[in-house]
């Protein structure tokens, strides 16, 4: 069952079931928004007493409740100053070292740093033997996205790809997942120095949208694009300011350069991630 699921992923028109479902997912048809968030509430055992809209029939669209705000003080943000905090309530996909520009994916899957942020040498160069996080957001997750930590923004790729499914089934079986789906990359300078905060796309994925720019993607472009953010332009995010969103499912990957942090002996493969938690210390 498993190996035909896989090959599913590879025989299904990814980017027009995508496009379907996000047409959807932004229906303002109220038959339609109730009947298929009210379903998917029950069947992912979503707790609506956090958001602040507590009810379906208070959304516009189901993107509209699927990227919901959650109530004031739901998720405090971890006010020591060298504390790096989760972006996304999801779990810990993998977590660790960065071995050589080579990112652990699954047993037996690696993937380059240089793939995974469009292509471009010089911008993998600082996370080398760096560190990552990948942080899986299932469909019952908070969907917004934070900053880790105060950045200014420099740069924006998006690198168009497939929609693979991101659930860990497809990331055991799939090689180089995360460096061949649609991804956008965003990269800040920081204290520690640069960070790469990416948002991998996957199957029905409607759409990504960052705070600067709105949405990203639709469309899906044929080649690459970059946006470049010089100092004059100061797109500055304080830690835990929303950054992003996801409208239906996906991944966050983050990457450090090397000897600028040290995880939380809570964070680890599998361990839940709730943001605004500390994710891991300053060095």
């Amino acid at each position: 069952m498993d190996k035909f699921k896989i090959l599913l992923q590879y025989l299904i028109p990814q980017h027009g079931l995508s496009l379907l479902m996000g047409k959807i997912a932004e229906s303002k048809k109220s038959w339609i928004k109730n009947t298929f968030g009210n379903w998917f509430i029950k069947q992912y055992g979503i707790d609506m007493s956090i958001a602040e809209r507590e009810t379906i029939e208070e959304y516009e669209t189901f993107n509209d409740f699927f990227t919901r705000s959650l109530k004031e003080g739901m998720r405090p943000i971890d006010e020591d100053k060298k504390s790096i905090v989760n972006p996304a309530d999801g779990k810990v996909s993998q977590l660790g070292k960065i071995e050589n520009g080579f990112i652990f994916q699954a047993k037996d899957h690696l993937y380059s740093a240089k793939t995974l942020l469009g292509g471009d040498a010089e911008l993998a160069k600082p996370f080398k033997n760096g560190e990552f996080a990948t942080i899986y957001l299932s469909p019952k997750d908070y969907h917004r996205v934070h900053m880790p930590m105060t950045g200014r923004l420099t740069k924006m790729i998006h690198v168009p790809g497939n929609l693979f499914s991101v659930n860990p089934l497809t990331a055991k079986n799939v090689p180089n997942l995360f460096a061949r789906n649609e991804r956008v990359v965003a990269m800040f300078e920081t204290e520690i120095g640069p960070m790469a905060l990416v948002l991998v796309g996957a199957t029905i994925v409607g759409s990504i949208e960052t705070v600067w720019h709105g949405t990203i993607t639709p469309p899906t472009r044929d080649k690459l694009k970059v946006w470049d953010y010089p100092v004059e332009e100061e797109v500055i995010l304080e830690k835990g300011a929303e950054m992003g969103r996801f409208k239906l499912g996906s991944t966050v990957i983050l990457l450090f350069p090397e000897n600028s942090i040290e995880w939380e002996r809570n964070m680890y493969a599998n361990a839940p991630t709730v943001m605004g938690t500390s994710l891991a210390k300053q060095n």
